[in-house]
């Protein structure tokens, strides 16, 4: 096995995606495909993910805990974000559901996404084919749009989203 030289930032999406799943059985070459990254780079991550202990050996249950903890203490910290530029793109962050009913804000944040239909300041997708892929999954979609919150947010919306992650983690 190689060394293990960090976790990447599409590794957690690669999670996520795991996650959204629920009991749905899935294959490597199915994560590849919704998420339009190589089967190998599926791979390679699995296996950071399975050293980094936040998948079991099997590659095919994610520890739940084990993410969970790494999202809400190291996420805005290894794959920091500070909103950018006014874009075009795809809602996420607190401007997504499930969110954006909870806190009122004139602030859109966005994904930069050429078919997207909002406006707002560009927050950079932990993989730039985030927006298509959340097209396709609304709980994926929710999944990311809740880290965005955790690594772009104030405070308080940092707890609101860790508190839907939460839920849906357990």
């Amino acid at each position: 096995m190689k060394k293990h030289s960090g976790m990447r930032p599409h590794d957690i999406v690669i999670l996520l995606k795991i996650i959204a799943k629920g009991k749905e059985q899935w294959y490597m070459k199915d994560i590849a495909n919704e998420l339009y990254i190589s089967q190998s780079e599926v791979s390679e991550s699995l296996n950071r993910s399975m050293m980094a202990g936040l998948i079991a050996s099997n590659k095919k249950r994610v520890l739940m805990s084990a993410v969970q903890e790494f999202v809400f203490f190291g996420l805005k910290y290894v794959y920091p974000q500070k909103p950018g530029a006014m874009v075009r793109g795809m809602v996420t962050a607190h401007s997504a559901m499930p969110l954006v009913n909870k806190i009122q804000s004139n602030q859109n944040f966005v994904w930069p996404y050429s078919e997207g239909c909002q406006r707002g300041f560009s927050v950079e997708p932990l993989h730039p084919n985030v927006p298509k892929a959340c097209l396709k999954d609304v709980k994926l979609y929710e999944l990311l749009s809740l880290l965005d919150a955790i690594r772009i947010g104030s405070v308080r919306e940092q707890k609101m989203a860790m508190d839907e992650l939460k839920e849906r983690l357990n």
